[in-house]
């Protein structure tokens, strides 16, 4: 748009109604200007007139017998030569009829006209408020009504139509994450860069997300449909979000927003909450689950749920062990489900020095992991006759279990 200096340049809505203000002050500006030149130019010819009305038998008397009644006329009424060549432009016969009421009420108006000219001009507040009365009648003179429809709308959200299609998540310990095609991969076939190694494998679908929970207790989502193909090592998905400095990932899950989980902390606490809970938009994830200091989460726990054509069960306990050998069960129903994440209900009374090795919901078995003598890796199945054994109100001690090695990690066995 061109603007005041005369040079077309883009502008915003507001540089538009900034320059069109001052255009509009500087017209009002020059019209009251004008106007006022115009009316000191009447008043002066009428004080003229005035003064001639007090003597118009002398100033008759003057323009018939003088040779130059002008220079007479400006020389015996001191008048200005604007106010005597105005006198002079009148008939005689005019000048012999001037009312001195017309006059007196014509000066009044000017005079009221003048002042009011002078405080805008001089005022800038009472140039904005002319300005401000004028475009008020202008726009109730002309308006119309409006022709375009104003109405509250949903936000648009640009999204990429992503095919519904089986695959396979799979992510390394250190955090490497691939989708490969379909379901019934076996995992031992999936290489791995030199030290690194499976941490677990999804089955789910390109429409769902892979959350990653962080060591601060924060969530990160990544679609499904946005991860790297399976060939090749995959990618880091550290590349894919934006983790704090100083956080690490520790686990992962993959699935559809309406699955439910299981989350606790080694302090022994813990809740259920949905998948579509846990998604963020923000690459920076959210704050969800509250640690105090010196606490980790434990490995995440499917609950079940889903509305796919063949929904997981919902499991109907939960199995929480310690690191110290105890075991405890206790029904599903005695669990809280919390939307907003936070820290939970205490799952299992710890001892001093004692952590919860995990927490899983289970139906019929779990499956204990551990480190036995020498630093052996042991894992023990409980099924449902043994877990009935360490049944007792959340947050009591539980029972001691005769595994013959120390649990880190409690898994459903689905």
């Amino acid at each position: 748009m061109v603007g005041l200096d005369g040079k077309p340049v883009p502008k915003t809505l507001r540089q538009m109604f900034e320059e069109w203000i001052a255009f509009r002050q500087t017209t009002v500006q020059r019209r009251s200007q004008f106007r006022l030149d115009k009316v000191l130019a009447r008043i002066h010819i009428l004080e003229g007139r005035q003064l001639v009305l007090l003597n118009i038998d002398e100033v008759i008397r003057i323009i018939r017998h003088s040779d130059e009644p002008k220079p007479a006329l400006i020389e015996r009424f001191k008048l200005t030569e604007r106010q005597a060549d105005d006198i002079l432009d009148i008939r005689l016969r005019q000048l012999a009829r001037l009312e001195a009421i017309k006059i007196e009420q014509e000066l009044k108006e000017l005079r009221e006209e003048q002042g009011r000219l002078e405080d805008v001009l001089g005022s800038p507040t009472s140039l904005r408020r002319l300005m401000v009365k004028e475009i008020e009648a202008d726009a109730k003179t002309f308006a119309d009504a409006r022709r375009t429809l104003i109405q509250a709308e949903k936000k648009a959200v640009a999204e990429v139509k992503v095919i519904d299609e089986p695959v396979t998540v799979v992510v390394s310990d250190k955090g490497w994450v691939r989708a490969r095609t379909g379901h019934g991969h076996d995992p031992s076939s999936f290489a791995f860069k030199a030290g690194d190694e499976l941490y677990d494998t999804f089955e789910c679908r390109t429409v769902d997300q892979l959350i990653a929970f962080g060591s601060n207790g924060r969530v990160y989502s990544v679609p499904v449909a946005s991860l790297p193909g399976g060939r090749g090592d995959g990618q880091p998905v550290t590349t894919m979000v934006d983790v704090e400095s100083g956080t690490q990932l520790v686990h992962y899950f993959a699935g559809p927003s309406t699955l439910t989980l299981l989350l606790s902390n080694s302090g022994g606490y813990g809740f259920v909450c949905c998948i579509d809970n846990l998604v963020s938009r923000n690459k920076g994830g959210k704050a969800f689950i509250n640690l105090a200091e010196g606490e980790t989460l434990c490995v995440p726990s499917l609950v079940g749920g889903g509305n796919g054509a063949e929904p997981l069960p919902i499991a109907t306990h939960v199995a929480c062990a310690s690191t110290g050998g105890r075991i405890l069960t206790f029904d599903m129903a005695e669990l809280k489900a919390m939307e907003k994440g936070g820290r939970g209900l205490m799952l299992m009374d710890l001892e001093a020095k004692d952590t919860l090795a995990g927490a899983a919901a289970y139906t019929r078995s779990i499956s204990l992991l551990g480190k036995g003598r020498g630093g052996k890796s042991r894992e023990e199945t409980l099924e449902i006759r043994s877990l009935n054994n360490a049944k007792a109100a959340r947050g009591r001690k539980g029972k001691v279990a005769d595994l013959g090695f120390k649990p880190t990690h409690v898994l459903r066995v689905l």
